[in-house]
């Protein structure tokens, strides 16, 4: 196996001086940078950059828990945090956690097994928070991404009551009095906030909010269809729907065209999420886009904060989200 001090050798410096050249850690000649480095090739040196953060009580690591593969959200989410992790010399280790609580648990504390430095974690609505109180119980630095569901932790996620409650009202400013609503989950914090947006834009229009009106889409498309469905099946049926998330929306538009319902002239549709194609769809989606990007970034910053700083306070961030108006609402 090759060791630094054959690097040394080769480039003929001393092993601490081949030291700082790998690892940044004091200015050296370009020169001596150029033949250290070229040692390092001839003799296929790998640093041992485990051995190194072991040495620091680092790994480099951090995990990320979210559910992303079923959800185009999460996946842009992810994206990202890997690049903003790449950004920061930082590796990203990835586990889906398919928004179950048993196997969030397990994830997090298999990712804790390997030692990351911190979690990025978006919570399941698991009533026991198992994973959150585990989280504490290690005292691991962890950030909440887009739930925001507890406090001790650091959190960041989108403001989703006023920017529904925006959505709803101009669809009410369109001339609808039955809006229907297809809702995530339950016991999300951002299906909860969604859902109070909705109620806060009716009662601010004074009109009054009706059971039968809100439906629940457990937050993938299918249920969503069949939740539309239902709303549609209604002996007054709504003339326009809001649906919670983007799998949702696809899943209300699917139910529209199997009834046959031409959306906005017959029914009016909006959704919470944008995504790549909500612009191509005819017709064109009207949804609350998320800053995803800005998401990825700073759940990123929080947690390296946290992991440099664990005694300072805990802070928890609402983003911006950006009403875009295209013409599934009725608009021109």
């Amino acid at each position: 196996m090759v060791k630094m001090e054959d690097v040394a050798r080769r480039a003929r410096v001393s092993t601490s001086t081949v030291s700082h050249v790998l690892n940044g850690t004091r200015k050296v000649s370009p020169e001596t940078v150029g033949a250290v480095q070229q040692a390092v090739r001839e003799l296929g040196y790998i640093p041992n950059t485990l051995a190194r953060s072991l040495a620091r009580s680092r790994t480099n690591t951090i995990g990320v828990a979210i559910s992303a593969l079923s959800n185009h959200y999460f996946s842009e989410t992810v994206h990202a945090i890997e690049t903003e992790c790449a950004r920061h010399g930082i590796m990203m280790l990835f586990v889906d956690t398919h928004d179950d609580p048993v196997q969030e648990l397990r994830v997090v504390e298999a990712l804790h097994h390997r030692r990351v430095d911190g979690i990025l974690l978006a919570p399941s609505s698991d009533p026991e928070r198992a994973a959150l109180a585990y989280l504490q119980a290690n005292a691991i630095p962890a950030v909440l991404v887009d739930r925001l569901a507890a406090q001790g932790f650091d959190q960041v996620g989108v403001e989703n009551r006023d920017s529904t409650r925006k959505l709803v009202t101009h669809l009410i400013g369109h001339g609808h009095r039955r809006i229907g609503m297809i809702a995530g989950h339950r016991g999300l914090s951002t299906t909860e906030e969604r859902i109070e947006g909705y109620r806060h834009a009716l009662a601010e229009a004074g009109l009054t909010f009706q059971d039968s009106l809100l439906v629940n889409g457990e937050s993938n498309s299918e249920s969503a269809r069949v939740a539309a469905a239902a709303l549609l099946a209604l002996p007054a049926p709504p003339t326009a729907i809001m649906a919670a998330n983007n799998l949702m929306t696809i899943g209300a538009m699917h139910a529209l065209r199997e009834a046959n319902i031409a959306v906005p002239q017959q029914m009016a549709l909006v959704g919470f999420d944008d995504f790549d194609w909500a612009d191509f769809f005819l017709p064109r989606l009207s949804v609350i886009a998320q800053p995803v990007k800005a998401l990825g970034e700073r759940a990123v910053q929080l947690l390296l904060r946290r992991i440099d700083h664990p005694d300072e306070e805990r802070q928890s961030e609402r983003l911006a989200a950006t009403l875009r108006i295209r013409n599934s609402c009725g608009c021109p």
